[in-house]
């Protein structure tokens, strides 16, 4: 990851911090099952009461571990989600998945990015980072509302399916538009002399390229050594399983990170190919369904543990006395037009495809989550590591907007669901 700051904390601080996260998911969860309101907004709020308000987490603490919280945190999420990917599914809807994930994502983050720099006055590439940053959308929170709100098969399949993708393309998004601002950052060596002589969106769109196809490269080569590591050495009982599950997580992100690729899309590869080894490898084994099997139950509380982290610390790390009245009425209509303009005008691209009702359901219900909010601090983070004044500032505006967009956009689309269902899909 570029940019890599140097911290110093006590252990005491990382476990106060660490126990008020997690009674704060404990509450959180309480609260979302008696209301049956989805738990990842209240995880936010909950972190801002014990951050700044109550400063049981002082702020510049909460943005310290929020740094490492991030990329652990997000690559369990992505390797998770991955696992839930049926490519039986995939192949059904992959026109309508593909050009979601691809100029449905672009499309979100060059509008998002218009306006906001618009709103904002800041160069348009400032803009750029922040549309990538809010670009994606989060299957954490889209899974468990579908259900409880019984989403038709089809249209739930295509929504959750395009955001457990389009995760790891926002991250990569991201990268691309922060290379574009600090051409300097580390993570684009191994296609430095590609890029000599290339003008900056010529290399930014070969760097994208580069990474999507070498992780799908590194994802796969990974996957086949696990599953030959299972078949081959036993390792399907517990607890040999989940502590290969991990190793190949961890390895993948360790060595797309190595390499310039992205580290999360290779760890959604290698869940992708072993959660569809039989249509991979052609073959059947009872052995790797039981690794699966066992995998996917302990990464789904891996990835909860993770969520919880991400969104109390994303809470906690606002310093509310840098807040002013107008940056927060500026982010508010940032988020509004994310939500309400940017991602159905991006959407377009489905409508023939899906019908206009399906197409309305499909670009209202597009909530921002674990990505945006792991993202959206980068900038700042960044522009300290780098002693750049106007990268924070631009970077604290990223995040109050990011944070704004994530809020609202959990709010919204979960309160609205049902009303949507009944009127566009029954």
């Amino acid at each position: 990851m570029p940019g890599i700051p140097s911290f110093e904390f006590g252990i005491e601080t990382i476990a106060l911090a660490s126990l008020m996260v997690l009674l704060s998911g404990i509450l959180a969860m309480l609260i979302s099952r008696k209301t049956k309101f989805p738990y990842t907004p209240l995880l936010v709020l909950l972190g801002v009461l014990v951050g700044p308000v109550l400063t049981l987490i002082l702020p510049q603490t909460a943005r310290m571990l929020f740094y490492y919280v991030r990329a652990f945190g997000l690559f369990l999420v992505l390797f998770a989600a991955g696992f839930s990917l049926r490519l039986a599914v995939l192949k059904e809807h992959k026109l309508v998945i593909t050009l979601l994930d691809t100029i449905g994502l672009l499309g979100t983050a060059i509008l998002a990015g218009w306006f906001f720099s618009w709103a904002f006055g800041v160069p348009f590439p400032v803009g750029f980072l922040f549309g990538a940053v809010v670009s994606g959308t989060d299957p954490a929170t889209l899974i468990p509302l579908f259900q409880e709100h019984k989403v038709p098969e089809d249209v739930e399949t295509v929504i959750i399916t395009e955001a457990i993708f389009n995760g790891p393309l926002a991250i990569i998004l991201t990268m691309v538009a922060l290379f574009l601002i600090i051409p300097e950052i580390p993570g684009y060596a191994p296609v430095e002399p590609v890029l000599e002589g290339a003008g900056l969106y010529v290399a930014a769109i070969v760097y994208f390229l580069y990474q999507i196809f070498v992780s799908a490269i590194i994802g796969a080569v990974i996957a086949y050594i696990a599953y030959q590591a299972i078949v081959r050495l036993g390792l399907y009982r517990s607890p040999y399983t989940q502590i290969l599950g991990l190793a190949m997580a961890f390895g993948g992100y360790v060595v797309g990170e190595f390499v310039g690729a992205s580290g999360f899309l290779v760890v959604t590869i290698i869940g992708l190919i072993l959660g569809n080894h039989r249509d991979f490898f052609k073959r059947k084994s009872s052995k790797v369904d039981d690794a699966v099997e066992r995998n996917m139950e302990f990464n789904d509380v891996l990835s909860t543990f993770s969520v919880i982290f991400i969104f109390v610390l994303l809470g906690a790390s606002l310093d509310l006395t840098d807040l002013q009245w107008g940056t927060i009425a500026t982010s508010l209509m940032v988020a509004l037009f994310v939500i309400f303009v940017a991602r159905p005008l991006a959407s377009l691209v489905v409508l023939p495809f899906t019908g206009f009702k399906r197409f309305l359901f499909i670009s209202l219900e597009g909530p921002k989550g674990a990505v945006a909010a792991s993202m959206a601090i980068l900038p700042v983070v960044l522009g300290r590591a780098y002693n750049s004044p106007e990268m924070i500032a631009w970077g604290e505006l990223i995040l109050s907007a990011g944070l704004m967009t994530v809020l609202l956009s959990m709010l919204l689309e979960s309160a609205w669901v049902s009303l949507l269902r009944e009127r566009l899909l029954d």
